[in-house]
């Protein structure tokens, strides 16, 4: 009898289980029409709201409000860089520097899917100056020849790239990633991409152009298709509000760059874990290079142990002290170092201070800290629209890629937010200021200078400071310098494994007057 009870306690939980799994029908708070129902309804799908998944190689970096500037004692002289209070949104950002077999990876595409001729400037255009390497009065030509491609190096950070080499890696990178969520997904065949790399040319994926209906590619079928169109019939179209998707890779803002070197989530000792866990909104130390300040020099590791004394970066100790002598060698590397190498920070992010200097997106301007905005700060914008003067079916270039022209400054002038589209030099540079750059004159700075940040191998400690910042022109790469790529959260700031809601959800009861 007691067995037979438990039987029927097992079955009526067991249904019960099924009759809590059954959704919900979503519906309209304003129309009332049920969502995703094309039978007894409107059709209108509406995905439900998730965060956005990670995207390969990136780590979520939580934003908050910090100091932005300079740590150290000005010993150049710019004071470029004062210290000033901004808040940055939550974003991704990669792990590590993007390596030479991840290059690699990108000019093996670019050389199969732009066989012909034609394309020939666009592959030679991709390919790193490995040039870099060379110097009058150093023999550095094994570097020249195979620091690039030697498996030796796979994964040690490119150098050679240009700023603009690094924007196009980025698009590719973006591309290749939905590509590959779509084919996953069903929504395109696994043919596209043999087409692709069999000299495809044009007809190569890009996001853009998939989702203004441009790109059609071999359309797959699902086998569980949720999208369906205002007639309940199954959609294997992707739009980008459905959620699959991802944002766009991109260079980080220079902020952005700056806020996840200093990994700041470590001040914070208590971790929110439940809506009555807070952490405190302290900062308490201000650090000088992408780690916790602990220890007499603050680039060593000092906790007791195997590795207490060994270098937290690859940097030069100083003149002509690349990594130390026989037998102690302080950093274990003359030149560039595995992108893996040393300690991450409180993001999980490594060689943010050293390896590499790192392109960020930023056009690079002495003041630009006393113009920006307090809340994700940016200097570069070029506002742009899509060039439709070619007609739908014709909004692609040679690549594949929608262009884009400037919008008109004649259109924008009865807007309150910006009234110009080129705001590069807005308030440095531009009419309104009293700023004037003569490049090549009175000093080297342009509308093409980008930032670089982070310090190198090749550099003094001073410059391993998240705060410090040098720039290069976009068209120039060096030995020294390398990239790594960025991606923007959508969402909660608390991120993709939050179990919390975007703002404070109170009990629902009213308050007494």
């Amino acid at each position: 009898m007691q067995q037979r009870l438990r039987n029927c306690t097992l079955l009526i939980a067991t249904l019960g289980s099924f009759a809590a799994c059954k959704p919900k029908q979503a519906k309209s708070d304003v129309t009332g029409w049920a969502y995703n129902d094309g039978k007894k309804s409107s059709g209108f799908y509406v995905a439900k709201p998730k965060d956005i998944k990670t995207g390969p190689g990136l780590v979520f970096v939580q934003g908050g409000t910090f100091t932005m500037g300079a740590t150290q004692e000005d010993v150049m002289g710019d004071w470029n860089n004062v210290p000033r209070r901004i808040t940055i949104n939550s974003f991704f950002m990669d792990k590590t520097e993007v390596a030479n077999v991840h290059y690699r990876e990108y000019l093996y595409w670019l050389e199969n899917v732009f066989q012909d001729p034609q394309y020939e400037v666009v592959v030679k255009g991709a390919k790193p100056d490995t040039l870099v390497w060379r110097s009058e009065l150093s023999y550095n030509e094994p570097l020249v020849e195979y620091y690039f491609r030697h498996p030796s190096y796979n994964y040690y950070p490119v150098v050679g790239v240009t700023w603009k080499q690094a924007y196009d890696f980025c698009i590719w990178r973006t591309d290749r990633v939905n590509e590959k969520e779509l084919i996953d997904k069903g929504y395109q065949s696994q043919n596209v991409l043999k087409q692709e790399l069999n000299g495809g040319g044009q007809e190569n994926f890009n996001t853009k152009s998939y989702l203004m209906g441009e790109y059609q590619g071999v359309p797959g079928r699902p086998k569980k298709n949720p999208l369906k169109d205002a007639q309940g019939r199954p959609r294997n179209t992707v739009k980008f509000e459905d959620g699959i998707l991802l944002p766009d890779y991109r260079l980080p803002t220079e902020a952005e760059w700056e806020y996840a070197a200093l990994g700041l989530i470590t001040e914070n000792p208590q971790q929110r874990k439940s809506e009555k866990q807070r952490g405190e909104e302290l900062i308490s130390n201000k650090q000088m290079y992408s780690w916790k300040n602990d220890g007499y020099d603050n680039l060593r590791a000092t906790r007791k142990g195997n590795w207490q004394g060994a270098f937290l970066a690859n940097f030069k100790r100083g003149n002509g002290d690349y990594m130390g002598t026989p037998g102690g060698l302080n950093d274990r590397s003359a030149y560039p170092s595995a992108v893996t190498a040393f300690f991450p920070n409180g993001f999980g992010l490594y060689n943010m201070s050293g390896n590499v200097n790192e392109w960020v997106a930023d056009v690079y301007r002495p003041t630009t800290g006393v113009d920006e905005d307090d809340v994700s700060p940016f200097r570069g914008n070029e506002f742009k629209k899509v060039d439709v003067s070619g007609g739908e079916g014709n909004l692609r270039d040679s690549m594949g890629r929608i262009k884009y022209i400037p919008e008109s400054d004649s259109a924008l002038r009865m807007r309150r937010n910006y009234q110009k589209y080129y705001a590069v030099n807005y308030l440095d540079g531009d009419s309104l200021s009293a700023s004037s750059y003569g490049y090549g004159v009175t000093t080297l700075i342009s509308d093409k200078s980008r930032v670089i940040k982070g310090g190198s191998w090749n550099d003094m400690p001073y410059w391993l400071s998240p705060g410090a910042r040098r720039f290069l022109e976009e068209d120039q790469s060096s030995s020294t310098v390398g990239f790594r790529c960025a991606m923007t959260h959508y969402g909660s700031p608390e991120g993709p494994q939050s179990k919390f809601k975007n703002g404070n959800f109170f009990p629902t009861r009213r308050q007494k007057r």
